[in-house]
Order: structure tokens, then C-alpha cells, then sequence
């Protein structure tokens, strides 16, 4: 059903979404549709707007647009608002950036191998973690608590793209990087068994995750994670 046009008019940081159209264009509507279902249509998932406007007039995703409107879409604001505890949920492909969080002390859930999206957005829903993904499609889901669009492919940009939009609390050396849990200082004498030739020998500071028993230490990896954690505190402490 034709029952005419509306102009929808997008912020700049969502043109990444629209493709070749404008920054403004016409849209047919069929007189059913909400108004957050046009929008997702056009390619912006609803995780991605800060605001829809009408005519100037603040509107829910839940408008029926009319023929001959006006529709302002503007971007998510940062640092973005969000309940705590603070927790994310990464899918199949991020796994890199879940590492990355979990090295500065955020709790970042990752599922590997693939659980599938509808078991990804009841998790998120149940636990209430911000999902985090690069499929629209993720995002679209209504059952999921929140959710947020990765906007690069690239794990240093992807780490910088959720410090500026959500301003976690930073606490890096914390967390376990393999499983996500916790890390508590570990006695030498009781992890040396467990450890690599020499490498109890070489150290003397450890820590080790009360969840998964993974053991750190100050190795030789140690200076590429701590250039991560000094440019992460540097731009976003």
C-alpha cells in the first residue's frame, strides 16, 4: 500500500549505514509501518540512533509516520548513558576486542565457538550486557538488553570506538583475557610447577584467574599489552 512519502533526514556519523543515499532522502511508506521499522529498513539499527524527531517534535520508534513528515535522526550521544554494572557481550568475530577489554579490566563475555544469534540476544537479555557486533541483523533483535554497532574492523580502533561511547571504568591487570574472570595475586612457589621451563625462575610476580586457573606473568608479551593498556588510559582514564 502507497499511502505516500516522508523525508528522512540523517545525522552524519550514521551515512555509514544509508549507503549512496543522501544525507536527506524520500521514503515511500505503507501507512502500517513504524517508524523505527522505516529507519531500520534504510539500514541504521534503532541500537545506533540517539533521537528521532518529527517536524521538529520528539517521537518514539513506535511513530506511524505520515505522509509530508519530516524525520530527524540523530546519532547515540557519547559517552552514552548506560545502567551499571557495565557489561558487554561480544560476538563470533570480536574476539580480539573482548580480549582487549578483558586486558583493561572490563567484563566483556565472548562465545566461541558461535552459539548462534538467538541464543546471543537471550544471553544479553538475561544478563543484561550490551551486545556488541558488526551484523545489523544482531542488532535488530528486540529481545536483546542493548546493543551497539562496531564501526570499524580493525581491533585498535574497535577499542577505542567503546571507550569513547560508553566510558568504562578502566582497571587494567584484572581480568583473565582467556575466560573473563578474575585475577588474584599467585604464590611463585604454588604455580612454578605449572609453568613453562625456567620461566618460575625468571619471574617472581604472578597473578592467576580464580575461574580458569590461567597463571600471568611479566613475560615477554608483556610490553605489546602494556601499550594497549598506557594508550587506553592515556586517551580515556
Amino acid at each position: 500500500m502507497n499511502a505516500g512519502e516522508i523525508n528522512v533526514e540523517f545525522a552524519p556519523e550514521l551515512r555509514v549505514f544509508v549507503g549512496q543515499r543522501a544525507a536527506a532522502t524520500r521514503v515511500r511508506i505503507d501507512g502500517t509501518s513504524t517508524l523505527g521499522h522505516v529507519v531500520e529498513s534504510l539500514g541504521v539499527p534503532l541500537t545506533e540512533v540517539g533521537g528521532l524527531a518529527v517536524n521538529g517534535r520528539p517521537v518514539t520508534p513506535a511513530h506511524q509516520p505520515a505522509s509530508g513528515e519530516t524525520i530527524a535522526v540523530t546519532a547515540v550521544a557519547r559517552p552514552q548513558p548506560c545502567p551499571e554494572p557495565l557489561r558487554f557481550l561480544l560476538d563470533i568475530h570480536l574476539g580480539t576486542l573482548a580480549r582487549r577489554l578483558r586486558l583493561l579490566g572490563i567484563d566483556a563475555a565472548y562465545e566461541n565457538p558461535d552459539i548462534g544469534d538467538a541464543a546471543l540476544a537471550t544471553r544479553s537479555a538475561t544478563e543484561h550486557r550490551v551486545l556488541l557486533s558488526r551484523d545489523r541483523g544482531l542488532l535488530r533483535r528486540r529481545e536483546i538488553y542493548s546493543g551497539a554497532y562496531i564501526y570499524s574492523n580493525q581491533p585498535a580502533e574497535q577499542l577505542d570506538d567503546v571507550l569513547s561511547r560508553f566510558a568504562p571504568r578502566l582497571t587494567p591487570w584484572t581480568r583473565c583475557t582467556a575466560c573473563n574472570g578474575d585475577l588474584r595475586p599467585a604464590d611463585p612457589d604454588v604455580v612454578r610447577d605449572r609453568l613453562p621451563d625456567n620461566t618460575g625462575q625468571s619471574y617472581d610476580s604472578f597473578a592467576q584467574c580464580v575461574d580458569c586457573g590461567q597463571t600471568y606473568w611479566k613475560g615477554a608479551h608483556h610490553a605489546h599489552l602494556d601499550a594497549i593498556v598506557t594508550d587506553a588510559l592515556t586517551k580515556f582514564a
